[in-house]
Formats: C-alpha cells, structure tokens, sequence
C-alpha cells in the first residue's frame, strides 16, 4: 500500500481547494490501474495563521506502487501551484495506513493541538523514509505528514460527501435549491447534522467562496451523506466524492487549566465564572472564569443566540468552556454548566421604608438617609434561572469544522443542541 499526503494546494484567488485536488489524485491513479481503499479529510490545528477556513489536509490511501504515485502526485501539484500564495506539500509512504512509523503518528496528534516547523517535517519524513514534494516555501509539507500519519494516529471518524461545480462554474453563484436542502437536511437528522442551521435559515452546507465544492454534507456513515447528497437538487455536478474525516470530533481540544492556556490553541478549561456576562459594541459577550487563575472568555457576534446562552451565566456558576485562545481570550465554541448558582448579592433595601440604601463609603457598607438604618454589606437574594445543567454550543452557522456537534452523543452531561 501507498499512502499520499498533501496540503496547501487552497487558493483564495483561484477558486481551488485541496479536497478536489485529492479528488482529482484519486481518481488520477484509478485511471492508471490502481484503487484507492479510502480517502482522509483532516482537520488541523484551526488556530494555525497559515490557513484557509477549514485547515484540512488530505491523505489517499491506494494500492498503486509509491514511485508511480508520487508522480501522478507531482502533476497535480505542478496544476495547483499558480497561485503564489500557495505553498503545496505531498508525503508519499510506502506502506500500510496503520504500520505508518509511530513518530510520524505522533507528529499528526501534535498537528491538530498545536505546531510543526516545516523544516522538523522534512527531517522527519527523511528519518522515516517517507518522500517529499514541494512547491514554493513548501509550507504545505507540515500538513501532508499529518495526513499520512492520521490513519494511525486517530480512531474517531465522521464522514462527508462532497459535490463538485463543473470548472466553468467557478466563481459565480451556486445554483442549490433550499427547500430540497432543508427536506434532505430534516428527515438525515441526527445521522447527518450541520447540513442547515434551522433557526438562521442558512444552507451550511452550501459554501459561499468560489471554490470547486457546491456542497457539503457531513455524517456519521457515507451511506446517509450520499443519500442527502443525492435528494439535493442543483446545477449540475461534476463529481462527488466522500472522505472519511476527523471533523465533528472536537480532536483540537485538550484538557487544561487557566495557567495552561496559550495562543493559538485550543482548550477544555474546569472553573467558576466570577465576572459578567457583559456585552459590548457589537453584539460581543465576554465573562471570565477561574480555576487557577483567571481566563476571559467570549462569544463574539457570529455565534448568533449562543450569546444568550452565555448571557444566562451567573456569577459562582461552576462551567466547563472549550474553544481556541487569541490574544489571551477563550472563544467560546461549547460550554457546559455544572452547577448554577441560586442566590446573588445586591444592594440591600431599607428595612422601613424599603427602599434600596446607598454606599456609606467604601468599606463603610449601606444606609439609608432618610430612616438613619445601616446595614454592613450587600445581601443575598435568591435568583430564578434561566438555564439548566448540561452542555450548549454555537449554531452550525458558526460551528467549526472539526468542533463536536451535541447531537452526536457522548458527552457527560445533558446536551442541548443546536440545529
């Protein structure tokens, strides 16, 4: 068996993506006489700043001989390197998916959580014996390790099956009809999930970039995506093809405490929320929580109602948040609240006249002027909540590719998903 990585062969300018580059490598070496046994989807680090959207990487997995492989791959990499933003790398192994060397495994895990040198991948890849193709900087090459190396380096899976525009279509307006969309999208679910976001009315999986896709569907098993793939109606498809895929697994997240945390990472943090929620000009939420130390968090705009999930939080709430760090802030992509708090401290009211007393002075407590009563801090007063235990998340409008939608079980708490 031979296994082929590559990456960064995405173009903003041209329209092209490295899902149909793989595609297309695909069915490349099916036309030379071999067969490709699967293709990988891998989700990256989302926080790395050399990215598209998505940060993906795609591995083939095919029974065609590494050297004539590797070539068919060199062609398409020569077609996707017009762009001189773009870097493309390929990694050709020549070896089973699974017997890949357990170093190359261990670089894909740390791909995901964090961060790879190119010149550590291409050390790595000739301590290992694994070839390299390069175009540019050859940045892509971090990436096309991480794909060979995936197979064995993660067991949790997803699926999606994507459909392609005919290359004249490139650019304009994707012709997709909505109601076909949203039928497929209802009678999948949960099966498949993320296809629409119900309450924005937005066909997720409809991208509005002038990539080759026209659409996306994403799933627990190929045979319930290409089934919603084949109830869509739209402009005509020029090729579909469906990878197995590590989104939807939330593999960019790792356990930490808040003097862990550093940028450019993704993270699941234990705390009390001890400030806000508040929001700010432009719709943003912003709160902070404490374990060890104190770690602001946010839920910008483009979460949509997720905010008012965030703005339910309550001093001395007890929370689980996950999502990637910038600038020292946690964006929030899921929380969970663990245990909410019942009362909250507010300026105390006059025992007389009942009205609410005013600040003797700082450090003095409260009185009232008018009845000369006095009271030496704030009271308790319990609080009705608005929001259960259990976990929430943003809508799949703004739902990053590799996040852990609800809907797909095994959290450890209640769930309570968005669709």
């Amino acid at each position: 068996m031979t296994v082929i990585g590559l990456d960064d062969t995405d173009s903003r300018e041209l329209g092209m993506c490295t899902t149909y580059v793989a595609s297309r490598l695909a069915a490349d070496i099916t036309a030379a006489g071999g067969t490709v046994r699967r293709t990988l989807l891998v989700r990256l680090n989302p926080a790395v700043e050399h990215k598209t959207r998505g940060n993906a990487a795609l591995a083939v997995h095919t029974d065609l001989d590494a050297g004539r492989a590797g070539r068919l791959a060199d062609d398409r990499l020569t077609l996707a390197a017009d762009d001189p933003e773009t870097n493309p790398g390929v990694a050709v192994a020549d070896c089973e998916p699974d017997r890949v060397p357990a170093v190359v495994a261990d670089f894909s895990r740390v791909a995901i959580r964090d961060y790879h040198d190119p010149a550590d991948a291409r050390a790595l890849a000739a301590e290992t014996g694994i070839d390299t193709l390069e175009r540019g900087t050859g940045r892509g090459v971090v990436g096309a390790l991480a794909a060979v190396g995936a197979a064995r380096a993660f067991g949790a899976w997803t699926v999606e099956t994507i459909a392609y525009r005919e290359r004249e279509r490139w650019g304009t307006e994707r012709d997709v009809d909505r109601e076909t969309v949203f039928a497929a999208a209802a009678e999948a679910y949960p099966a498949v999930w993320d296809t629409v976001d119900r309450v924005e009315g937005t066909a997720v999986c409809v991208p509005r970039t002038p990539c080759p896709v026209l659409y996306g569907v994403r799933g627990e098993t190929a045979d319930a995506t290409r089934r919603v793939a084949r109830a869509i109606e739209s402009e005509p498809v020029a090729r579909t093809h469906t990878f197995l895929t590590n989104q939807g697994t939330d593999a960019h997240l790792r356990p930490a405490r808040a003097t862990e945390v550093e940028n450019g990472r993704a993270y699941r943090v234990d705390g009390t929320v001890v400030d806000g929620p508040e929001t700010v000009e432009g719709g943003h939420v912003f709160l902070t929580v404490q374990d060890d130390a104190v770690l602001r968090c946010a839920a910008f705009e483009p979460t949509k109602r997720f905010r008012d999930r965030v703005r339910a939080l309550r001093a001395g709430d007890r929370v689980t948040v996950c999502g990637e760090v910038t600038d020292g802030t946690l964006k929030l992509e899921k929380f969970a609240v663990r245990e909410r708090s019942r009362t909250e401290l507010v300026t105390p009211d006059c025992p007389d006249c009942g009205r609410s007393m005013k600040s003797a002075g700082r450090g003095q407590g409260y009185r009232c002027r008018d009845c000369e009563t006095a009271a030496d801090g704030k009271t308790e007063r319990r609080i009705q909540r608005d929001i259960e235990t259990g976990w929430y998340e943003v809508p799949p409008v703004a739902r990053r590719h590799i996040a852990k939608p609800l809907v797909r079980g095994g959290f450890d708490a209640p769930t309570h998903p968005e669709r």
